[in-house]
């Protein structure tokens, strides 16, 4: 990992829900709203974006904690913004502080996510 990466780091972007992001895996008659684990997918996706500048060739970062609170709805279709931001640096981990509003500005997602920086080849086994 390049020295470039520092606590308060942060990273936000803005996404338009789609039905795939929906509770549709719980079947017929259930509200057209975002997932829990779509939200958390965003926010995972949102912490590799905010990290990737940062990493050198053949490393990545794995999602090893996750610990988040679904507070309220997102309607499908809505668009939800994530904020995600580098709480510390602790060896090969990385811990953020996760958070998602949306469009009216509501709260609907809060916690932490913890990633740890891999060798790619190493990890996969093909190192």
């Amino acid at each position: 990992m390049k020295n470039t990466l520092k606590p308060g780091a942060s990273a936000e972007r803005t996404i338009a829900t789609t039905p795939e992001m929906g509770i549709t895996h719980l079947g017929p008659g259930v509200p057209s709203v975002l997932s829990t684990p779509s939200m958390i997918g965003l926010m995972e996706a949102t912490c590799v974006q905010l990290l990737s500048p940062h990493m050198d060739e053949g490393e990545q970062t794995v999602g090893f904690r996750v610990d988040v609170k679904h507070l309220a709805p997102t309607r499908i279709g809505g668009k939800v913004r994530v904020r995600v931001t580098l709480n510390e640096i602790k060896g090969r981990r990385l811990s953020f502080t996760v958070q998602a509003h949306n469009e009216d500005g509501t709260l609907v997602g809060d916690g932490v996510h913890e990633r740890a920086l891999v060798d790619i080849a190493r990890f996969t086994g093909k190192g």
